[in-house]
């Protein structure tokens, strides 16, 4: 962080983390953040993602499949289906559309 970078790129920074580790790690993000420094971050952690993210982007076998607030994520149907299976991903959008 010495020559204040515009952006900082992670890869899987939460990787091997136990969770007292990844909010030690999330909380130093977020100073990074603070500070104007753009933070790109690469995670399967989706815990962590949600926590720290302004905006996520979903890439599925490198095509992008949603781009939104985090807390969108959880409900686009793209998503569920590529991360879930399409017959979970049906059976929860069928469950949502319930009264």
């Amino acid at each position: 962080m010495a020559p204040e970078p515009a952006v900082l790129l992670l890869d899987e920074p939460a990787a091997g983390m136990n969770p007292a580790e990844t909010e030690t790690l999330a909380g130093l993000v977020r100073r990074i953040s603070g500070l104007g420094t753009t933070v790109l971050l690469v995670e399967h952690d989706m815990g962590f993602v949600m926590d720290i993210s302004d905006a996520v982007t979903v890439l599925n076998f490198g095509r992008l499949i949603f781009q939104g607030p985090p807390a969108a994520t959880r409900q686009a149907p793209e998503v569920l289906e590529a991360y879930l299976g399409h017959k979970v991903a049906a059976r929860l959008a069928a469950r949502a559309q319930r009264p």
